[in-house]
């Protein structure tokens, strides 16, 4: 087997692959061999058909299906032997392959069309300095995550009179239609020149109120009489609403109760400790964010600072090819510079988790889902009667197969960790800034100096 690369130009080559008897004639001989052990043909003993008869019935399937494995074989074991930065995959080259002949082979000759990126150095020390920053967080900005809090697991009271924002729960009915149900009014979605008359009553007042001139939207009629959205234009006139009850939504005090459903029973036991791991917890998540934001502006640096030229026409055909159906060629067209981008980051990243070893080890997965999972849940501290629960669901998600979980979370650890990598190379410049500002940031929104 010979297989030669020639260099076409700077972003593509082509790969010849010549193939001898002796390569592929010893494979054919045996699979034939193995054929003739477990096909069944009538006239013939199980077991015991003859090699010349297996040759004349499936030879020439067979001889196409091993060499497209030999083929297979040396071309990518030639790319990853000779380190070609190849972008794309190899496309066999049509008008060739339709030379060979199949029913008289001997010395078979395949050629291959690559797509290559051009070679290129990482030096971090050229790269200029990255802004980094670190959030002010203040007293402000706890006392409205606490507020939030509060909100977010606030109870139901059932006052006896109601005010803006209550639910009112009773019977509606409109007697010319004969209509009733029960329901629930939301004062949120009522308009405000009909909210008066929601407001201030109690159980077994009596409310009438004109059903298409009271709420915000179709949606909330809908909602409110139990009708499909399409048939509310079909409602009018007055309807009353016996009312039967009020419940107001009323922010959780800030006792032990709230301590323990934010950080987890017994995590701390007064207002004091439960202030400072907020703010602690704060002080993480803005942090996270701003290495969030560090790591999009080194990607942007290491795009800007490097140079590596891809074969665009031909990415352009790959994609369109491998995609038939979903893109157009028009969209690839529009979404190719985002794509390039993505691209020279892998190539970039690539290279770097090559000379670092970077290697990623089934417990990081685990623990990365872990901390996901955590972060879904809502879950600030370590709330070891929720680790069983947790532990399940992460497992769980790693092994769906269908949505390839494990690979996905795979390649986001080996991300970060050559990200890691990175970022401990990169100079960076270091400053403090605002909440106000640092969401300016993250919006891409430019910020006064």
């Amino acid at each position: 087997m010979e297989v030669v690369l020639e260099q076409n130009s700077p972003t593509l080559a082509s790969l010849k692959v010549t193939l001898t008897k002796d390569d592929y004639q010893p494979k054919i001989d045996k699979t034939i061999k193995d054929y003739s052990k477990k096909v069944n043909l009538k006239g013939f003993r199980p077991g015991k058909v003859p090699s010349h008869v297996i040759q004349r019935m499936y030879g020439k399937s067979i001889l196409v299906d091993e060499v497209n494995n030999l083929l297979s074989t040396a071309v990518s074991s030639y790319i990853r032997e000779n380190k070609l930065q190849v972008v794309g995959d190899p496309v066999p080259n049509r008008e060739k392959a339709a030379e060979v002949n199949w029913d008289s082979p001997s010395e078979l000759e395949f050629i291959y069309d690559l797509g290559v990126a051009t070679d290129f150095e990482i030096n971090f020390s050229e790269l200029p300095a990255v802004k980094r920053y670190t959030i002010n967080v203040d007293d402000t900005e706890l006392s409205k995550t606490i507020e939030n809090l509060r909100e977010r697991f606030a109870e139901n009271i059932h006052p006896e009179v109601s005010e803006e924002g209550d639910m009112i729960f009773g019977e509606l009915k409109q007697e010319s239609s004969e209509f009733t149900t029960r329901t629930a009014i939301p004062t949120k979605q009522v308009k405000a020149d009909a909210l008066a008359k929601f407001i201030g009553v109690k159980k077994g007042d009596e409310v009438v109120f004109d059903i298409q001139n009271t709420f915000a939207d179709e949606a909330a009629i809908a909602h409110v009489t139990g009708k499909k959205k399409e048939d509310v234009a079909t409602l009018s006139g007055d309807y009353t609403l016996v009312v039967e009850d009020v419940t107001r939504s009323a922010a959780s005090e800030l006792n032990q109760d709230l301590f323990d459903k934010v950080l987890g029973p017994g995590q701390v036991e007064n207002e004091e400790q439960f202030n400072e791991k907020l703010l602690e917890i704060i002080k993480g998540n803005y942090e996270r964010e701003t290495e969030a934001l560090l790591r999009r502006d080194i990607e942007n640096a290491l795009l800007d600072s490097i140079a590596i030229e891809l074969p665009g026409d031909f990415l352009k055909d790959w994609l369109e090819r491998t995609n038939e159906g979903k893109f157009t060629r028009e969209q690839i067209e529009e979404q190719f510079e985002d794509f390039k981008k993505s691209l020279k980051l892998s190539l970039i990243k690539n290279k770097v988790a090559d000379k670092e070893s970077v290697k990623v080890e089934y417990p990081e997965i685990l623990e990365f889902t872990r901390n996901m999972v955590k972060g879904q849940f809502g879950i600030y501290g370590d709330d070891d009667n929720m680790k069983e629960t947790i532990d399940r669901v992460a497992q769980g998600y790693l092994a769906d197969k269908e949505r390839d979980n494990y690979t996905q979370v795979f390649n986001q650890v080996f991300d970060n960790k050559v990200m890691e990598i990175i970022r401990s190379q990169v100079s960076t410049d270091e400053q403090t800034i605002e909440v106000s500002e640092f969401e300016k940031l993250a919006k891409g929104e430019e910020v006064a100096a």
